[in-house]
């Protein structure tokens, strides 16, 4: 198939090496550069680096909206356009360019958690499984008919470590599909309640002491890497990586943090969880023991 792939992040990188492995990329859609390290320097985006190192044509509009982009895209005439994470809302008459449309691998089992962040909010809600999807891009939100599914039980992990994994298997995912809509297959409806997952914010990532501790894992594996779930230890805003709840937790109050030479809890609701890895204002990631070491006293709030 002729295709014009449409992704920014890291995330959109093995799809973007699996269809060029085995169709024609006319072209790559990524954002624009942007301010990126601590000089703040313009940057190109992860997919727009690694297209560039493959050869491929990259594609930078401002808007989607933009005419000469369109007219661009329409004289390239692609047969489908697959989107991994591009981040930009398509008009209609950009969706009506490709004969098979635009396929969008998105990191849920839909209709559950359309939007910005599935794997987060399916790890925080403590979901059983979880999963890709490949479904044609319509203008209302990841609302397409789909044409496949792919589902695995939920593991114990961080929603950066899942995404990882995500994205790698539904590189193949969406590479097969794409053989699949050249085939004559068809999408079917999405089945079910839709639920969904808007971007997560730093103030949904504060702790709450009152929680049970299966929610305050969920809510600290889902957060990690960002925007990184966090509490007050005194005046100092801890985030909190990585979580674990114990076989026999300790009796704690909530929020009370208790050490061990090599276990550190922290009370919550009727429980507790062992805390694995930390980052304290100025300091680097570290493993919570190590942290704990360092004379850290005081009641989480």
């Amino acid at each position: 198939m002729r295709l014009v792939f449409a992704g920014t992040p890291e995330v959109a990188l093995p799809s973007l090496e699996a269809l060029a492995a085995r169709h024609e990329l006319a072209a790559v859609i990524t954002r624009p550069d942007a301010p990126a390290g601590r000089g703040r320097r313009m940057t190109p985006s992860p997919v727009a680096q690694r297209a560039s190192e493959l050869g491929i044509d990259v594609l930078k509009p401002t808007t989607p909206r933009d005419g000469d982009f369109q007219a661009r895209l329409a004289a390239i005439a692609p047969d489908a356009c697959p989107v991994v994470a591009y981040g930009a809302l398509l008009p209609q008459k950009v969706l009506e360019i490709p004969r098979h449309g635009w396929i969008n691998l998105h990191f849920s089992l839909l209709p559950r958690w359309r939007g910005a962040a599935p794997v987060q909010h399916a790890v925080i809600a403590g979901d059983d499984e979880i999963g890709t999807a490949c479904f044609r891009i319509v203008r209302e939100l990841d609302a397409g008919d789909i044409y496949s599914l792919q589902a695995r039980p939920m593991p114990e992990a961080t929603a950066g470590e899942l995404l990882a994994e995500l994205a790698v298997s539904g590189a193949e995912q969406l590479v097969t599909t794409l053989e699949a809509i050249e085939a004559g297959a068809a999408p079917t409806p999405q089945a079910g309640e839709a639920s969904l997952a808007p971007k997560l914010t730093a103030d949904d990532a504060r702790v709450e002491f009152t929680r049970d501790a299966t929610s305050v894992r969920n809510l600290i594996l889902g957060c990690s890497p960002d925007p990184g779930a966090w509490a007050m230890l005194g005046e100092a805003r801890i985030k909190i990586f990585r979580a674990r709840v114990p076989v026999e937790p300790p009796k704690l109050a909530p929020g009370e943090l208790h050490v061990t030479k090599r276990q550190v809890f922290v009370g919550y609701g009727a429980g507790a969880v062992e805390l694995l890895e930390v980052q304290a204002p100025g300091k680097r990631r570290m493993a919570a023991i190590d942290w704990a070491r360092q004379g850290v006293t005081g009641r989480f709030e």
